[in-house]
């Protein structure tokens, strides 16, 4: 049975027809529930509002720590402000800046080891948008929001009350700004005599029309893409700004134009510049526009253009390819202006045979008169490139390549001669992408001599750090590796019973390395220390913000479904949990992909975690009395082409295993279980209703449900719908609504903006359900994108779930 709920704009609605109000507006009944927003019962409600310790950033060469305030949760009214969709992407147009909702109440700077700390000084009624250190941490730089403006602000560290104000016309509407040298700043600002923006007509001009003949253009989905002649015309309003290099002494105007990019050489006197020509394409983003890729130098009369290289409309790459021509642009940093790239040498398609797929060149910029030189090949690679590491020593690079058939990484160091050509290699990392126990972890960086990053290397070494997985858990640790021989050595690792995560090196010193970490476990709150050799201090004292949460019971669990495949969770039991209690269970998982059983048995996480929770977290239902299988690994292992053609027989063995664990462990009851998930695992959630009958209810939260709509792939599926029709209708729910027969509630933002999961997703499925008579509920968050941000989305989320689980679950009649 259904009934009418009239939404926010009843007036509205009232005067509609009644058919096109029904279709609109019917749900499902629940009980006294009405379109308001609803909250949580008060213990999770309590633990969802409990205060948020500041964010900590800590500044370069280890001197300085920002403390960016943070609340639980931002209201409504800041999430939902306006904005428009521009080529892929959502433009503030008040303020001209790339829309966000993380934005804080202000942040304080202190020094690393102790003492007072400064407040960064905001205008009055600002909202501190983000703030960042300069290259070697002496200057800050932060951007302050206002109702109509931003502004940036800068100041030595040591004394950011005495700020000087940079431009109060800041555009980061397509990038943010960079740091140079002697506290120079790259940004962009709008132009003074920038006119009024464009307004669309009341009436339409004529037609929308688009038109292709005969050119394969495969695409993913994408939303906010430009729509119409209107959307253009604000594309280019918002979009054009001045690049202006602005110095403690002055400023300079570099450039002007549609700039996408823009990057200031190491030496301080060539900028890279990305500017983007029409037309303007109404099927892609931004980011695959045509564009040019322009170098100016400073020269005695200003900027002039050495270099020039064209990016013509990326419409025609292969699905998983990339595009044809230079990409990946980036400085030498040890050198003033030494430009690097990337070209394919297969045409970008992943499906042609080639004995290299890509090369790196380099070519030296002019910044004394005269032409570039010519560019030079440094080396290529077997497979697709990935990055490019510079070492500090010249010449000495570090490759990384990545194999899409058998997804996997290599990472190799070059000896690259004077003219070009690599003359060494000597292989650093080969092993499977997914392969987390192999992972000898990232390369670390630091300032090289011209202040741009480079890789750290002491006697030979290279310094790196990682997660550190085990079948026992993460446990994060820093390492050297010899250059020559390629063989690690550990140097620290997180001790067993805590968890420890390197947050920056200080002096790489491998008899006693100086570095901040933080250090947290089940009952101690993460704080930072600095460890000196075999020495730690703390370095913040944060109190416990969820006390609340302290008798919640973690535990990492393994277990193994039917057809060997190793899996494993984090078991969440209530607070008030007694040996030999049974309780609701909710199973919460995201499939991922393997190519084999391996890997995908791999454990990932921690069990000496801090117990914290934040935004609509699932989690908060273990103080309703819920027990979670938190991260159940739903692992899809196969060939990489045609996995899918599997992924319902393996989804359902990989619930079919949690759940009996769970049931056999003593802490849950078969006949009270629950399936949920976000993303791929609403889509996940959705299919485990439509083919297994394992559980009473699922909740789906901003998932994609028919794979028709994303008919050039998603997630990992490399074939189009018309290569594997069969596999996408198989996998897609919506074509098995008539056979989802447990309760299913759907929930969305309005404005989800993740590629694939448009809200019509949801809305579908929903009607789907009405037709072949399911039980469903289907909710809209407005004004929320892919995740949900707003304290009233938040809250509102968690009472539908709790609302829903204690219905269809917990009190349940049994089957």
């Amino acid at each position: 049975m259904h009934r009418l709920l009239i939404a926010a704009g009843a007036a509205a609605a009232a005067t509609m027809p009644l058919t096109a109000a029904v279709l609109s507006t019917v749900i499902p009944a629940a009980g006294d529930l009405d379109e308001v927003w609803q909250r949580p019962p008060a213990a999770i409600e309590a633990a969802v509002l409990a205060p948020v310790p500041p964010r900590v950033q800590v500044g370069p060469m280890g001197r300085w720590m920002l403390l960016l305030e943070r609340e639980p949760l931002p209201p409504l009214a800041e999430v939902a402000r306006p904005w428009i969709g521009l080529a892929g992407m959502r433009v503030d147009a008040a303020t001209d800046a790339r829309f966000s909702s993380s934005s804080s109440a202000g942040a304080r700077v202190r020094p690393l080891e102790g003492g007072e700390a400064a407040r960064l000084p905001l205008p009055e009624g600002a909202r501190l948008e983000w703030a960042t250190f300069s290259s070697d941490g002496t200057r800050l730089a932060w951007c302050a929001r206002l109702a109509d403006h931003l502004e940036l602000w800068t100041a030595a560290t040591e004394a950011v009350a005495d700020a000087t104000l940079v431009t109060d016309r800041l555009s980061t509407v397509m990038g943010s700004v960079q740091w140079g040298g002697e506290g120079a700043i790259l940004l962009r600002r709008v132009p003074a005599d920038r006119g009024e923006a464009p307004r669309p007509p009341a009436v339409a001009r004529g037609p929308l029309v688009q038109e292709t003949s005969g050119i394969e253009a495969p695409a993913r989905t994408y939303q906010d893409l430009l729509r119409t002649p209107e959307d253009e015309a604000l594309f280019v309003h918002h979009g054009t700004t001045e690049l202006v290099l602005w110095t403690p002494e002055g400023e300079e105007v570099v450039a002007r134009g549609m700039i996408a990019g823009a990057s200031l050489a190491p030496g301080g006197d060539a900028v890279r510049v990305e500017l983007l020509r029409g037309p303007w394409s109404r099927t892609l983003p931004a980011y695959r526009f045509s564009r040019d890729t322009v170098v100016l130098v400073r020269g005695p009369e200003g900027w002039s253009e050495v270099a020039r290289f064209a990016q013509d409309l990326q419409e025609e790459i292969p699905i998983g390819g990339v595009a044809t021509g230079p990409r990946s642009f980036r400085w030498d940093p040890l050198e003033p202006a030494r430009l690097v790239w990337c070209e394919a040498l297969d045409g970008g398609d992943p499906g042609r045979d080639a004995e290299h797929r890509d090369r790196w060149l380099a070519q030296r910029m002019p910044l004394d008169g005269g032409e570039a030189s010519a560019p030079v090949e440094l080396l290529r690679t077997e497979q697709r490139a990935r990055d490019l590491t510079f070492l500090p020593a010249a010449g000495q690079v570090l490759a990384t390549d990545y194999d899409r058939d058998r997804r996997w990484t290599r990472t190799v160091r070059h000896t690259v001669a004077p003219g070009g050509g690599s003359v060494a290699a000597v292989v650093l990392e080969d092993r499977s992408a997914k392969d987390r126990y192999a992972d000898l972890g990232g390369v670390l960086t630091e300032p090289g001599p011209l202040g741009a990053p480079v890789a750290v290397v002491r006697d030979g070494f290279l310094w790196r750090s990682g997660r550190g997985a085990s079948p026992a858990g993460d446990r994060p640790f820093l390492a050297r590796q010899s250059l020559d021989s390629g063989e690690p050595a550990t140097l620290w690792r997180c001790p067993e019973g805590a968890y420890q995560s390197l947050t920056a090196l200080l002096e790489p010193d491998a008899a006693a390395p100086r570095f901040v970490a933080w250090h947290e476990s089940q009952a101690e709150v993460p704080n930072l220390y600095l460890h000196e050799g075999d020495r730690a201090r703390a370095l913040t004292e944060r109190a416990d913000p969820q006390p609340m949460l302290r008798e919640v019971h973690k535990e990492l669990v393994r277990y193994e479904r039917a057809d060997g495949v190793p899996l494993s969770a984090t078991l969440y039991l209530p607070p008030d949990h007694q040996p030999g209690d049974r309780h609701p269970l909710l199973v919460w998982g995201y499939p991922l992909e393997y190519s084999d059983a391996g890997t995908a048995g791999q454990v990932s996480g921690s069990p000496h975690r801090f117990t914290r929770m934040g935004g609509a977290s699932h989690l908060f239902l273990t103080l309703h009395g819920y027990a979670i299988l938190d991260g159940a690994t739903m692992p899809v292992v196969g060939d990489p082409e045609t996995m899918n053609d599997t992924f319902i027989e393996q989804l359902v063995l990989s619930a079919e295993a949690a759940i009996d664990y769970a049931v056999e462990r003593g802490v849950a009851d078969r006949d009270r279980t629950a399936v949920a998930g976000h993303s791929y695992g609403a889509f996940m959630t959705a299919n485990l209703l439509a083919h297994s009958d394992l559980f009473r209810a699922g909740i789906a939260r901003s998932g994609a449900y028919n794979r028709s709509l994303t008919p050039f792939g998603f997630q990992s599926e490399r074939r189009t719908l018309w290569e594997a029709t069969s596999t996408y209708v198989k996998v897609s729910p919506f074509f098995h609504a008539h056979r989802i027969d447990e309760p299913l509630l759907l929930l969305h933002g309005t404005d989800d903006n993740n590629s694939g999961t448009f809200p019509v997703q949801s809305k579908r499925l929903y009607h789907a359900m009405v037709g072949n008579g399911g039980t469903a509920r289907y909710v809209q968050l407005p004004g929320e994108s892919h995740g949900y941000r707003s304290e009233e989305a938040v809250l509102h989320t968690l009472a539908e779930m709790v609302a829903w689980l204690d219905a269809h679950v917990r009190d349940a009649e049994p089957r």
